[in-house]
């Protein structure tokens, strides 16, 4: 499998990497099972993997390191906090103080004694960015973490980042996880540019935008009740409006795919993979089939022909579903926010 360098670190890192977040609870609770899917995509030439502390738990950190042992120093290892981690309203977030405690956390599930790049899963309105760049960058010069990232951030804080990491002499945000696919476009009109220009890696996320463009979901099909489906049902309901469009693409793209010779998982991680500014495309197989099936696509190469008639069914620079962007600005989730009464009562 072809290698890129991430970013400005030097570290090459496989095309396709290994999403652990189907690994535990939240997808495959076989931990024998989840193991047996990392040694085939590690014997296979994937040599990165990304994780979180969230997905279910910290389980899933746990799986990723009883796999590594004795593997771990061919591994690119990747993985992220924020999310909450426990009832205390500390145990989440991106403060100094949760991180320090989080990362030890994370050391300790993933039985290592360093994170080759820790990432802040979302943008936290509530710490200062050089509070959490402080953090990340002592954990890099006492050794624990070797780069880190951010996911999930808009184009404007990505640059905030990068120009409070210069003036604060602070490391700095080497790479980004936004969700990009055929069907979540919208990152292509700021994010993905500002990552070209501060040369940063890209690794997205989603890039079968949850299972949408593995041609499981069709017209007329049983909706699946496993995996994210079971999870986040609203989110592949056949009959809102956002969905109905997703199918209606599906059968396009089908034929799109059918005429370049490739199955629709393949043309919808090539896709992705043919952006210049992607590094590596995350894949989150549930099961060793789904591993097989997307591993090829990493050889997959796309004629001019077949990007301009996906972007004819999807335009450049759009989401067919809004709530695909994986976040929501503080400033529009909350109406306070927008409002000059609400504010002055309260």
């Amino acid at each position: 499998m072809d290698t890129r360098t991430l970013g400005r670190t030097g570290i090459r890192v496989s095309t396709l990497c290994l999403g652990a977040m189907m690994f535990g609870g939240w997808g495959n609770p076989d931990h024998e099972d989840c193991i047996r899917i990392i040694h085939t995509a590690l014997d296979a030439g994937i040599n990165f993997i990304d994780t979180a502390d969230v997905y279910s738990s910290g389980e899933s950190e746990e799986i990723v390191g009883q796999a590594l042992r004795g593997r771990r120093d061919e591994v690119v290892l990747a993985t992220k906090l924020c999310g909450p981690m426990g009832p205390d309203t500390n145990q989440r977030g991106a403060s100094r103080r949760w991180i320090v405690q989080e990362c030890e956390n994370s050391l300790r599930r993933l039985g290592t004694e360093w994170i080759d790049l820790y990432q802040v899963h979302r943008p936290d309105p509530s710490a200062d960015i050089d509070e959490t760049l402080g953090a990340l960058s002592d954990l890099v010069h006492q050794g624990k973490v070797r780069a880190f990232g951010s996911s999930t951030f808009p184009p404007e804080e990505i640059v905030e980042a990068q120009w409070v990491a210069e003036r604060r002499g602070r490391e700095r945000f080497v790479c980004e996880q936004p969700p990009y696919s055929i069907f979540v476009r919208g990152v292509e009109g700021g994010v993905l540019p500002t990552c070209e220009r501060y040369r940063m890696g890209v690794i997205p996320w989603s890039p079968l935008n949850g299972g949408w463009l593995s041609g499981r979901y069709r017209h007329g099909a049983p909706v699946p009740t496993t995996g994210r489906a079971a999870r986040m049902p609203e989110r592949f309901d056949p009959s809102t409006p956002a969905n109905k469009r997703k199918l209606d693409l599906i059968d396009e793209l089908l034929k799109v795919a059918a005429d370049a010779g490739v199955p629709l998982t393949h043309l919808a991680l090539a896709f992705v993979l043919e952006h210049p500014a992607v590094t590596s495309a995350i894949i989150g197989p549930r099961t060793m089939e789904q591993l097989r099936d997307q591993l090829p696509a990493a050889d997959v190469p796309l004629a001019a022909e077949v990007l301009d008639r996906i972007d004819q069914l999807v335009p450049p620079g759009t989401n067919v579903n809004p709530e695909d962007a994986g976040y929501v600005p503080p400033a529009l989730a909350s109406s306070w926010r927008r409002r000059r009464g609400q504010r002055s009562r309260s």
